[in-house]
């Protein structure tokens, strides 16, 4: 079962320059993710459209979204 704390690098297939963002900025878990608003992810370096087609099903498999912004 999915769950909100799992490591996002165990659970999506993301490039190495978006998972090195995503771990600068202190994201590790879906939980950790939801707590950012969506652009603020894209603003990380590293981060570009493909890795939303694997963040955001997976966030919604667990039942989280990014914050309203």
């Amino acid at each position: 079962m999915s769950a909100a704390t799992d490591r996002i690098a165990d659970s999506v297939k993301l490039s190495r320059p978006a998972q090195r963002a995503l771990a600068a900025a202190g994201i590790i878990t879906f939980a950790d993710l939801a707590l950012w608003v969506r652009q603020d992810v894209a603003d990380l370096h590293g981060i570009g459209p493909k890795s939303f087609v694997e963040l955001e099903p997976a966030m919604s498999a667990r039942g989280l979204s990014f914050k309203s912004p």
